[in-house]
């Protein structure tokens, strides 16, 4: 008895089927694996998100970030300052050096003028006043340029931002405190008291004592009346 012969084709299909079957099958337990493990990190993150621990944890974390950030900032804040006091410091002295190179150029010309009144060897008097004269033109002239200005003082009440007292007299003429004299001139410089002015200011004259009245209306009796 002769066996029937397989068709080739027929179990090439067969075989497909199965291989078919199969990887549907793993596909199936993969995605069943896939949603398990989504549901497990799930819970997971469920756990961590009420675990009091975890939460203080991740808080801290945060702080930490928050504070490193933070410092980041101060220590650039701190440089940056540090650059601009340096650099404000220096502006500073420039400036301060650039000033007074103006200033001494500015007061050159009154040297030299002063020098030459000193230079000269005439005898004529009334030339060498009209010499200072000039001279002091030029510096008042220069002052004025400069915002520097003199402080009234003679016939004023008494201020003690721009007065010194340096003594008090008795005066029936004035109140109290007003200026009489003045030793040294005072000067401001936009406003700002460059040196005060050093003067005299008025007090209410002594009254006489009693005694002394008394004493003199007896001496005026003696002498109405002499003694034998």
């Amino acid at each position: 008895m002769s066996k029937k012969k397989k068709d080739p084709l027929v179990a090439d299909e067969n075989i497909a089927d199965e291989v078919e079957t199969i990887e549907i099958e793993t596909a199936d337990i993969s995605s069943d694996d896939d949603e398990s493990l989504k549901e497990d990190e799930t819970v997971e993150e469920a756990i961590i998100e009420f675990d009091p621990i975890k939460i203080l944890e991740k808080d801290l974390q945060k702080a930490k970030d928050e504070l490193a950030e933070e410092k980041d900032k101060f220590v650039r804040l701190q440089a940056e300052t540090d650059n601009f006091k340096k650099r404000l410091s220096r502006e500073k002295e420039e400036f301060s050096q650039y000033a007074n190179e103006r200033l001494f150029k500015e007061l050159l010309p009154i040297f030299d003028n002063f020098e030459r009144a000193l230079e000269d060897t005439s005898n004529d008097t009334k030339s060498l006043k009209e010499g200072l004269e000039m001279i002091l033109k030029q510096f008042s002239s220069f002052l004025e340029k400069e915002k520097v200005e003199q402080i009234k003082a003679i016939g004023e009440k008494f201020d003690p931002t721009v007065h010194e007292v340096l003594t008090s007299e008795e005066s029936s003429e004035h109140e109290e405190n007003i200026i009489l004299s003045q030793f040294v001139k005072g000067y401001t410089i936009n406003s700002r008291v460059l040196r005060p002015s050093q003067v005299v200011i008025s007090k209410k004259p002594s009254e006489p004592k009693e005694d002394s009245k008394d004493e003199s209306e007896e001496d005026s009796g003696k002498e109405e009346n002499p003694a034998d």
